[in-house]
């Protein structure tokens, strides 16, 4: 709980300063906004360890393939990836190249879940029967 409190402080006072400064210099409250975002992002990389090492725990007791399991970390890594970069877009004033890099996002996590969806069809079809 307490680290949410910070992000959250650390958001207000990054959207203050970028509003203060945005009238006498643009380009510096950008920087603060992006500045802002990353001091966040790190904040919260810290907690990831955690979560590999539970997801490491599912997959043992579940039996699923390790292989499918990095791939569903790729798929979510890539898809806060995205959401942070088409945000950042967006704070820029680039929202039409955000909502281009979420188009792109997409497709890509659509391509890289073709695998899972194509295991999961293997499954059905074998609980099927003939």
């Amino acid at each position: 709980m307490d680290i949410i409190l910070k992000i959250i402080a650390i958001a207000i006072i990054t959207s203050i300063a970028s509003l203060i400064v945005k009238s006498v210099r643009n380009d510096f409250a950008i920087m603060i906004a992006i500045t802002g975002g990353i001091v966040i992002l790190v904040m919260v990389l810290s907690y990831l360890t955690g979560i590999f090492d539970t997801m490491k725990e599912i997959v043992n007791m579940s039996g699923i393939s390790s292989s499918l399991y990095t791939l569903i970390l790729k798929i979510v890594g890539i898809g806060y990836l995205i959401e942070f970069t088409a945000g950042l877009c967006s704070d820029t004033g680039n929202s039409g190249l955000g909502d281009k890099v979420l188009l792109g996002g997409k497709i890509i996590i659509l391509i890289m879940a073709l695998p899972i969806v194509t295991n999961i069809m293997q499954i059905i079809m074998e609980l099927l029967p003939k």
